[in-house]
């Protein structure tokens, strides 16, 4: 990687392009006309560090309750450019998770949009340690406080923590990931050279950066690139494709619920569509019936991708070339290594299903203020544990089927939920699909799945069953069928399978 591999620390991704290309844009605004180029963003990242350096030292942690904008990229930018540690909080997040992660953070300084200031006023307050809340206007130009003559601070270690972000775990309380600067540069520079980025690539950044798809992906591969993003406000399946050559992209990336969203909007006219590249999918398994439909629809091919928060995104990519892409695969190990271990953390052969192993440059430090979570997530030689079930075929392609806590297990047969989503989601009325083991006392867990009917549609539970029964076979033709308006999701847009068992209860 020659002169691109010098740079470990997101400090030095951002000097090195400032002092390239000062003048070339790095983000734009899809609903103004306001950008910030390379150099305003090295020149802005001082201010910042000087708005930030009144309250808290270079090592302290700052958090972030701000929805997406340029200023927000601006602050997390210029924060960790200084070297602090940034902790975006999930906007979704219920009050006492999010009170729990400002508390458990240690954070010295909330930086608030106005409407969130009221209710982290109102949690800080209670804390035992002095926090600062700076009330941060989006749309403002600057912070509150900056400076032009701020001092430059000496550029961070690449081993300084950079991130704390926290997961929404299914049960109990999210763990705060603990990412370096060496962490988060390493897979910029990985996500860059896997889907051959140019200068010349903009991507349209439509995930929220409390996640570290967003964080990762779009705000931080354009600056080992030199390429850029167009940022609008929130996603909006209607206006879309619109911003999308408003802006010129080249590049999407998107989740699965939103390609669903896509499909079941209009189709846009050419034009619209022309320039993009591909489309790369990440963060939940994308069912194959929709990578098709997307394909066909669009006319862009997608590239499936997997990662984790613990191991800043992606670890997983298929290749560019569409025709060496495999449908339903994450893909190969990207930026890092990869394997799949039994139950005793030995590995197995190819085609046999476990637990997936990620080894690399991009795995985290480890859990914030929790050593047991950390020793647990790791194999004694020091393999990250990721959770997931699944197996890798004999051209080293990985195959995700569910997660270990989520797996089913019929009288004592194992069934990957993911199986019977994607058999249900052939069925012309069904939009989305998530099934869960539920408790039964003659199979110790029988099938249960929640339903959202597309839009018009209608559709019986009895009707499901005889499809499901043709589709599945008898003993995997769920026993239970729920109607519902919409699936209960993180913030990645993972389906949270757990939280539907209230709804087969009694």
């Amino acid at each position: 990687m020659n002169g691109a591999a010098a740079s470990t620390t997101v400090h030095a991704l951002i000097e090195r392009q400032a002092a390239r290309q000062p003048h070339a844009v790095y983000a734009r605004a899809t609903e103004s006309d306001r950008h910030i180029t390379y150099g305003e963003l090295a020149h802005g990242c001082r201010r910042v560090a000087g708005a930030l350096a009144r309250h808290a030292k270079p090592g302290e942690t700052i958090s972030v309750v701000m929805p997406n904008g340029l200023q927000t990229l601006r602050l997390l930018l210029g924060a960790m450019h200084a070297g602090y540690c940034v902790n975006p909080v999930n906007l979704l997040s219920q009050p006492e998770q999010m009170r729990y992660v400002l508390a458990h953070s240690d954070c010295r300084v909330v930086c608030v949009a106005p409407e969130w200031e009221a209710r982290v006023r109102e949690m800080v307050q209670a804390f035992d340690r002095a926090v600062t809340v700076i009330v941060v206007d989006p749309e403002a130009e600057a912070l509150p406080g900056e400076a032009d003559a701020a001092a430059d601070a000496p550029p961070p270690s690449p081993d300084a923590v950079a991130l704390l972000m926290y997961t929404s775990g299914t049960t109990g309380m999210p763990k705060g990931v603990m990412l370096s600067q060496r962490n988060l540069a390493a897979n910029a520079h990985a996500i860059s050279a896997e889907h051959a980025l140019q200068p010349a690539d903009r991507v349209l950044a439509v995930l929220p950066l409390y996640h570290i798809n967003a964080f990762a992906v779009t705000m931080l591969a354009p600056l080992a690139h030199g390429g850029s993003l167009a940022m609008p406000p929130k996603f909006s399946a209607g206006r879309f494709w619109e911003q999308a050559t408003q802006t010129q992209c080249s590049w999407i990336n998107v989740v699965p619920t939103m390609i669903s969203y896509l499909l079941e909007g209009p189709k846009p006219p050419l034009a619209q569509t022309l320039a993009i590249r591909f489309c790369r999918s990440a963060s939940a398994a994308l069912p194959p019936e929709h990578h098709r439909a997307f394909e066909q629809m669009f006319g862009i091919g997608i590239v499936e991708t997997m990662g984790l928060t613990e191991t800043a995104a992606p670890s997983f990519s298929n290749p560019m070339d569409p025709a060496a892409r495999k449908l339903g695969s994450v893909g190969r190990a990207s930026g890092c290594m990869a394997g799949v271990v039994d139950a005793e953390l030995a590995a197995v052969p190819d085609g046999v299903t476990g637990e997936l192993v990620i080894r690399g440059p991009n795995v985290m430090l480890g859990y914030y203020k929790n050593e047991e979570a950390t020793r647990a997530s790791f194999t004694p030689d020091g393999w990250l544990r990721t959770g997931d079930l699944g197996h890798r075929d004999e051209d080293g392609f990985f195959f995700v089927t569910g997660r270990i806590k989520e797996l089913i297990i019929k009288g004592g047969e194992n069934i990957a939920p993911r199986e019977i989503d994607e058999a249900l989601l052939r069925h012309p009325a069904v939009l989305e699909a998530a099934a869960v083991g539920v408790p039964d006392r003659h199979y110790g867990q029988e099938i249960g799945v929640c339903i959202v009917l597309r839009e018009g549609c209608a559709c019986t539970e009895d009707e499901l069953r005889v499809f499901s029964a043709t589709a599945l076979g008898r003993y995997k033709t769920p026993g239970h069928y729920r109607f519902v308006a919409d699936l209960p999701r993180g913030p990645s847009g993972k389906v949270q399978r757990l939280k539907l068992l209230p709804l087969f209860e009694g």
